[in-house]
């Protein structure tokens, strides 16, 4: 089995924060017009996502805040008829249209199904280009441009409904993944490996001295051959000795040097070997699944050109 699942739903187009807003629906129409165009798209199986059952969306967080997010959605909804804003702001980057809820919902809903579909086989492994992203969202708080974590919901989901007993998360946007982190700090049913430029948002950067996190801070300014040996030094000898029988990736394109919402060196070339390294130990160890959420990356084409990058080497093409 070599096939590579795109999971995504017209859904995670509508959520959208205001205008000029970087985390923007122009995001996935810049993959998927890279896609299309360089032929990458004529071989990967494409599946529209269904929504996330609460039920697993509580896998990773407090039924309290899902139900708060929804509520949030209604109340706006009835503000919207009575001639109010479109937008209830969470936190000064952060806010939802009457479309976050279903948006969130397919994102959640399209890690699951790509979970499920490289557990039974049918597919090798899978890119989800979902929007919302979700590696800053705690158990019970939304921010960062995130409302619920694909990633840790996906990685609770493989352990907690197909009875794995070890997955790997793999993070490696330009900020650290904060809400990852609160979720699965402690939990050493999961490892996770990120690196991320430090000082930068979110302040403080990693929290936890926990010893199922593989944390990397780096400066501004620093370039792949860095963070390449970096990976060589720490996530991987980690992640060998862990044995993940699943892989999950936070894949954030803004450490690339052409996205200005960070200030790191990395090229679509970097992209593609840090996923050429995951994906052998996930060949050693996993059977190969691996199943990739994207998370930042601002710069449209910058974004358009990694994602092609990335998904080359997990397609082998």
């Amino acid at each position: 089995m070599t096939t590579t699942g795109y999971f995504t739903h017209r859904d995670c187009r509508k959520h959208e924060m205001g205008a000029g807003h970087p985390e923007c629906p122009e995001r996935l129409d810049a993959i998927d017009d890279r896609l299309l165009v360089s032929g990458v798209l004529d071989v990967l199986d494409r599946r529209e996502a269904d929504p996330a059952p609460i039920a697993d969306i509580e896998l990773a967080h407090g039924r309290m805040y899902i139900a708060s997010i929804r509520g949030l959605t209604d109340g706006l909804r009835e503000e919207i008829n009575a001639g109010g804003p479109t937008h209830a702001q969470i936190d000064p980057d952060t806010s939802i249209n009457v479309h976050t809820w279903d948006a969130a919902l397919r994102s959640a809903g399209a890690a699951i199904a790509a979970t499920d579909a490289v557990m039974a086989g049918d597919l090798a492994n899978a890119f989800c280009a979902i929007r919302p992203p979700g590696h800053h969202a705690c158990k019970d708080k939304a921010m960062g441009f995130c409302f619920f974590n694909n990633v840790a919901i996906a990685a609770r989901y493989a352990l907690e409904r197909h009875g794995l007993k070890r997955v790997a998360i793999v993070d490696f946007d330009v900020h650290h993944g904060n809400g990852t982190e609160n979720i699965v700090a402690g939990d050493q049913r999961i490892l996770m490996v990120s690196f991320f430029q430090h000082p930068f948002y979110p302040e403080g950067g990693s929290l936890s001295n926990a010893s199922n996190l593989v944390n990397m801070p780096v400066p501004a300014y620093t370039k792949g051959e860095q963070v390449r040996a970096l990976i060589e030094q720490h996530w991987l000898p980690r992640l060998e000795a862990y044995k993940p029988e699943m892989v999950f990736i936070s894949a954030g394109f803004d450490a690339h040097r052409e996205d200005d919402m960070g200030q790191m060196g990395l090229t679509e070339a970097d992209f593609a070997w840090i996923t050429k390294r995951i994906k052998e130990v996930a060949q050693r160890y996993a059977q190969g699944r691996i199943v990739s959420c994207l998370e930042g990356g601002y710069d449209l084409s910058a974004l358009a050109r990694s994602v092609e990058a990335h998904i080359r080497v997990l397609a082998d093409i």
